[in-house]
């Protein structure tokens, strides 16, 4: 290819990072405020929780790209810049999938630590902060880190828009060249090494935050109390 046709393709590099990262923030916000909403102990607010939930897992990312860009400028008076249609689209479908990663593990914590918050008299919210989320966000990472690949791989889902994402800009190359097979090649190779890096952080951030959450110490034998035996097997204990 000749450098201008890479400029475009690197081009479309930074427009998918930028709306990864943004649409990944979105989801964010919505995973962890759906997610706490769906153990709230008032019915209505985990009614209206799963309700949005199952709305926004129940219908397609490529139709409600569709939805935020072409229907409700019209009904509203507004246009949506595509960057911007796409953020919220994506970062509203997939948020309801994190939620129910939220609300998994949040009930997944023992029993006995919410009871504890009571006892000390914490408030629903001390609670929350300063003894469920603590436990329950090691937890989400891994699925959290599954969910943010797929929202990589729906960027493409941008280019029905005429977004110059990576999706695109191979498209443009690849009718500029008339070579599908090379120019596919190279951005199945892109969306792998994005992934691979994110995956890479991801496990970074998990044994981080894992690191001393919850884990009993050590137990370690003294030296002196380990002898061998003549097979070459260790025994511990101090009688003969």
């Amino acid at each position: 290819m000749t450098s201008g046709l890479w400029e475009l393709v690197l081009e479309g590099i930074w427009v998918t990072v930028q709306l990864l990262v943004l649409s990944a923030l979105l989801a964010t916000v919505v995973s962890f405020v759906v997610g706490v909403a769906r153990t709230h102990r008032l019915w209505i607010v985990r009614f209206l929780a799963g309700f949005y939930t199952e709305v926004f897992r129940g219908t397609s990312a490529l139709i409600m790209i569709f939805w935020v860009f072409f229907v409700l400028p019209p009904a509203f008076g507004w246009q949506l810049v595509p960057m911007w249609a796409g953020t919220l689209a994506l970062g509203l479908t997939y948020g309801a999938y994190g939620a129910e990663i939220v609300r998994g593990a949040l009930t997944a914590v023992d029993p006995a630590q919410r009871e504890g918050g009571i006892a000390l008299s914490f408030t629903p919210w001390q609670r929350m902060r300063l003894i469920l989320l603590p436990q329950a966000v090691p937890e989400m990472i891994p699925p959290f880190s599954n969910l943010l690949i797929e929202l990589l791989k729906g960027t493409a889902l941008v280019s029905v828009m005429g977004m110059g994402d990576l999706a695109f800009s191979g498209n443009l190359v690849r009718l500029a060249l008339q070579e599908s097979a090379e120019i596919y090649t190279y951005i199945l190779l892109i969306y792998f090494v994005i992934a691979f890096l994110l995956t890479r952080v991801m496990r970074g951030l998990e044994r981080q935050l894992k690191a001393g959450v919850g884990k009993a110490p050590r137990k370690t034998v003294p030296a002196q109390a380990r002898v061998s035996d003549g097979a070459g097997a260790v025994k511990v204990g101090g009688g003969a």
